[in-house]
């Protein structure tokens, strides 16, 4: 009988509830990715890559071209300099790259404090690292950090803090005073950190993204990883990349070799080339503000209560008003009676359940206007 390395972990709730959806033809809001087209461009400059014989092992760490590419584009938004030849990796999705961030820094027995709720591959990952994660709720319901909890839960055995910002599922984002307190704990503790910056192109409201790349205290130590699959609307592209300062990024690229040595040929040439005009991603955060404004303006008048997220293209829904069920059982309701299907957040805090379902607005307008009209009648 095999010894499983995971016991606990079961089906995700994103299978579980898009199987869900599918079974029961309801209109899928809950796993997060877009119903609309790709770029036709970028379509192109793929096709163009495949045409062009572009189909053979690209080199390890990612093509020059589009490292150069991400090094230039982290330059101008945030000021932060990474060497591409040997601080830039392009790896399989963020979720490969988070999974060799947490392989390279965390041994057995070392500590990872992860903020809840949190998507759901960073717990498997510590713990297949050995590491025990270290889970602090974020404050309700506003979804903030209490800096002075993350103190109390510092040991000497913590080797890493995790963040993710713009948050999923919540949509918050940390402020320039969370990032200075993060700077603050990380520098004076000699820790590591991992910031999931997936969605760092996605916020609204004028609100600006602080990256761990703009404080140079989190820089020195940090691992960002980055997701050109929500940029650019190609999730099944599979495609992000990781930075680290050269020292951290020597170690990363020896686990990434052996994990997967090297990402999709072609699909790097094309973004390499999409990346060429940043339009294509500084219009980003306008293009999803519409989406969520009229799916938020759409509901107003609906028994749901909720704050406007700030981030992501993901908004929490309050539905203490129309039922006191669990989410989970909500949701499942939810599918099967009411044809739309949601993501119950309390499966990612540890049973701690707000009565909030996720809900994906990366959908054509009609799709969001029929999701409305559902919510509206119940």
């Amino acid at each position: 009988m095999i010894k499983s390395k995971l016991p606990k972990v079961t089906t995700s709730i994103f299978s579980v509830m898009s199987n869900l959806a599918s079974q029961h033809n309801a209109l899928n809001l809950s796993q997060g990715f877009p119903s609309f087209p790709v770029d036709p461009l970028l379509k192109e400059f793929h096709i163009k890559a495949i045409r062009d014989n572009q189909n053979q092992y690209a080199p390890m760490a990612g093509l020059p071209l589009l490292r150069e590419s991400i090094s230039i584009m982290t330059q101008n938004l945030h000021k932060a300099y990474y060497d591409p030849a040997s601080e830039v990796c392009i790896t399989a999705g963020a979720t490969q790259g988070i999974f060799t961030a947490i392989q390279t820094v965390v041994n057995p027995g070392d500590e990872v404090i992860v903020f809840t709720p949190a998507y759901d591959c960073y717990i498997p990952a510590i713990q297949l690292a050995g590491g025990k994660a270290i889970e602090i709720p974020m404050s309700l319901p506003d979804f903030s950090i209490d800096w002075n909890l993350v103190t109390d839960q510092i040991t000497s055995a913590t080797k890493m803090i995790m963040i993710n910002s713009p948050h999923n599922p919540s949509g918050k984002m940390l402020s320039h005073e969370d990032m200075l307190q993060l700077q603050e704990l990380v520098t004076t503790h000699n820790l590591f950190l991992l910031s999931d910056e997936v969605y760092e192109h996605i916020t609204f409201d004028q609100k600006q993204h602080s990256s761990a790349a703009r404080y140079p205290g989190l820089k020195e130590r940090s691992f960002i990883t980055g997701s050109f699959g929500k940029t650019f609307h190609i999730t099944g592209w599979k495609i992000g990349y990781c930075l680290a300062p050269q020292a951290l990024m020597k170690e990363f690229y020896k686990i990434h070799q052996y994990l997967v040595f090297c990402i999709n040929h072609p699909a790097q040439v094309a973004i390499a080339d999409y990346l060429q005009k940043e339009e294509r991603y500084l219009s980003l955060g306008s293009f999803y503000q519409k989406k969520r404004d009229l799916f938020l303006n759409s509901i107003k008048d609906s028994k749901f209560s909720f704050t406007p997220t700030n981030g992501s293209y993901f908004q929490l829904l309050n539905y203490s008003s129309l039922s006191q069920e669990n989410d989970v059982d909500y949701a499942r309701r939810l599918t099967i009676e009411h044809k739309i299907a949601s993501i119950p957040i309390s499966v990612f805090m540890n049973g701690t359940d707000p009565k909030m379902l996720r809900f994906c607005f990366a959908k054509e307008d009609h799709e969001i206007i029929k999701a409305a009209q559902i919510l509206n009648g119940l």
